[in-house]
């Protein structure tokens, strides 16, 4: 970093070159400011690259910014077929490395942003503070530690670094790190049947949440069993029904996504995948005959033991970096504050959230945004097109252009699903089907559509696999 600079000469530090850091950095670029790209990874899309053997349920024109697209048009590129369904590494290879080798004089990869602060200042510090510079500190693949200066700072790091735990009460459970150090606990979103295989084949394996990425991986690992009859799997929630994972099914608008659920739903009904509901994990004990997942249940006590255990209880995002910022965050789910009621996972499950832009994500600290994965904080679902939409506005603000800040107009593909309350039971094994093996198998009834009254605003439907917020 050279000598202090005056804010506005300074460049736009944007953290994360995912598809939606990348997209900021576009709209800057057409707003005539200065971005500043900052990644942990060694390449652009590096968390979407640890994903890239799952395929999107939003086809391309869902998953493409308009900012990038014109930028990389007149680079030549031809934009994929719109309606296509990409992979996570046919996002990367088609679409966000020709971006970032568009925009490589703006992108640094191999830094790892650990604190955003203002030069000289501490949270504490109120006069002059709008108007001083950003300090973003990152420290470098070798260790070394580097400061830059800038305008404002645009989070766009996502989630992915930070799962949630497995125990109750957003806790850990006693031996999860353990088990985790052992193998016996997976990454999210394993290969199942690509580069994971022999992993899985022949083995007990208990998938744990109630998201997409959780139906994703058991139907992996359903089509794995019909290559590998010994696999079995057993999958854990919270709840006492699971018919809110199935979704809209065929009033889904995006019809990848609404297949999802129907594909799963005849699965757990055929009983290839049995179900643990009602279970909450109190610890893991971990040996060299697999690894024992102890809970309480409506019941009573339950162990279960298994060979793998794959986590898709969701993420939370890393305030840590953020502690000298003045930010404003709604207290249930980390998201700005005004954005958080709308998106709460409690009490909104279907529909859209209305679309929203600088505004609603502003914080007392001028010139700070979260925005896409980590914007929406613990809260399950997000689809690309929102956080394009989120930095288009930040841009204009940025640019002095209030009117098209606030001019946040996103259509977005409906779920199909209008309640949490989907009716069902997760209580009973269907008639004829004994109760043997790792986990009891659950009937699954159609969930039953009862929109809750009132103009209450909701959230959207899900990102291409994008987890869900606990495993309840």
């Amino acid at each position: 970093m050279t000598g202090t600079a005056g804010a506005a000469e300074l460049p736009v530090v944007v953290i994360g070159a995912g598809p939606v850091g990348l997209a900021a950095a576009a709209h800057l670029l057409e707003r005539g400011l200065a971005p500043l790209v900052l990644e942990a990874g060694p390449a652009a899309g590096a968390a979407v690259r640890q994903w890239g053997h799952v395929r999107l349920f939003s086809p391309w024109r869902h998953d493409v910014d308009a900012a990038a697209a014109r930028l990389l048009a007149s680079r030549g590129w031809t934009a994929p077929d719109p309606e296509a369904l990409p992979t996570g590494a046919e996002l990367v290879e088609q679409y966000l490395q020709p971006l970032a080798t568009v925009l490589s004089g703006r992108l640094r990869t191999g830094v790892r942003v650990v604190a955003v602060s203002r030069t000289g200042l501490d949270r504490t510090r109120t006069a002059g503070r709008a108007q001083t510079p950003f300090l973003v500190r990152v420290q470098h693949a070798g260790g070394t530690v580097e400061d830059f200066e800038a305008s404002a700072v645009i989070d766009a790091s996502g989630t992915w670094a930070r799962p949630n735990p497995l125990g109750q009460a957003g806790l850990p459970a006693p031996g999860e790190a353990e088990a985790v150090t052992a193998g016996r606990i997976t990454a999210p979103l394993p290969d199942v049947t690509g580069r994971d295989r022999d992993r899985f084949a022949g083995r007990r394996v208990l998938v744990v949440g109630a998201g997409h990425s959780a139906a994703t991986t058991l139907l992996e690992l359903g089509a794995l069993a019909e290559q590998e009859p010994g696999t079995r799997i057993c999958w854990a929630v919270r709840t006492a029904d699971v018919t809110r994972v199935y979704g809209g099914e065929d009033r889904d608008e995006l019809a990848a996504r609404g297949a999802l659920g129907t594909r799963l739903r005849r699965l757990v009904e055929s009983g290839t995948i049995r179900v643990h509901p009602s279970f909450v994990i109190t610890g893991f004990g971990t040996g060299d005959d697999g690894l024992t997942v102890r809970a309480t249940t409506p019941t009573g006590d339950e162990e279960l033991t298994v060979d793998l255990l794959v986590p898709a209880t969701g993420f939370r995002p890393d305030l840590a970096m953020l502690a000298e910022l003045r930010l404003e965050l709604d207290p249930a789910v980390e998201a700005p504050r005004r954005l958080g009621p709308l998106i709460d996972p409690e009490f909104h499950s279907c529909g859209s959230v209305a679309p929203h832009g600088e505004t609603l994500l502003a914080h007392p600290e001028t010139g700070f945004y979260l925005v896409g994965t980590k914007s929406y904080g613990r809260a399950p679902t997000f689809l690309l097109a929102t956080g394009y939409e989120q930095v288009r506005s930040i841009a204009a603000a940025l640019a002095g252009d209030r009117a098209a800040a606030d001019d946040v107009q996103l259509v977005l593909p409906e779920t199909g699903v209008c309640s949490t309350d989907l009716g069902g039971s997760c209580d009973l094994p269907p008639p004829g089907v004994d109760e043997q093996g790792c986990c009891a198998p659950v009937a699954a009834q159609e969930p039953v559509a009862a929109c809750r009254p009132g103009p209450q605003p909701v959230t959207i439907g899900a990102a291409p696999f994008l987890p869900s917020s606990s495993c309840c």
